[in-house]
């Protein structure tokens, strides 16, 4: 069992707001490729849902059961198809990679939060996720000064340069959270790159 497991388990996390982050939702109705897009640590699968509701082709992983379960039940209850699994982000098995759209929303700076590894071999799988031309967008809380955990605007050009990645953008952004029924606003980045069709 994952400690995300016991979270889930407590109640809906500060990050489970109900809906797609406001910076994601931005991009959903001109800027996603499909058909088949990838939503890595989706939770209990609101943005995956609301992307198979545009009609894309939908796989959705988490490392919590706990989620995943609920996940599944949401979208049988919203009348979706989302093909949903259970897997660690830093050892993926998806037999239908690539994608023409990847979503991170909230998972990479979670696993650089833990350090070690983990971070490097996530971002290692990540162009073998993205089909040539596919869109990668990774929303990320920003690291700021006090704070002890987040990324920065150098790491996240680092981890998405060229050769590989091309295009990349990243727009300061607020983060929405909510912990004991209070509305928080964390600053955070939403970069946009592309995997090099070259």
């Amino acid at each position: 069992m994952s400690d995300y497991d016991a979270i889930y388990r407590a109640g809906p996390p500060p990050w489970d707001i109900g809906v797609p982050q406001p910076a994601i939702a931005a991009v959903l109705d001109d800027r996603v490729r499909g058909p088949k897009v990838l939503d890595i640590g989706c939770g209990t699968g609101t943005l995956a849902i609301d992307l198979a509701r545009r009609g894309y082709e939908v796989t959705a992983v988490d490392i919590s059961g706990v989620a995943i379960d609920e996940a599944r039940s949401r979208a049988a209850a919203a009348g979706v198809t989302v093909h949903f699994g259970v897997q660690d982000a830093t050892a993926l098995d998806l037999p239908s990679a690539p994608f023409d759209s990847v979503f991170d929303s909230g998972l990479l700076h979670s696993l650089n939060r833990h350090g070690g590894s983990e971070v490097d071999d996530y971002l290692a799988q990540l162009p073998d996720l993205a089909a040539p031309g596919a869109t990668v967008f990774v929303l990320a809380v920003s690291l700021e000064p006090g704070q002890v955990w987040g990324v920065t605007e150098e790491f996240l050009r680092a981890s998405f340069a060229e050769p590989v990645w091309t295009g990349t953008a990243i727009e300061k952004i607020e983060i929405s959270a909510v912990a004991d029924g209070e509305q928080l606003r964390l600053p955070g980045f939403l970069l946009r790159s592309v995997r090099n069709p070259g």
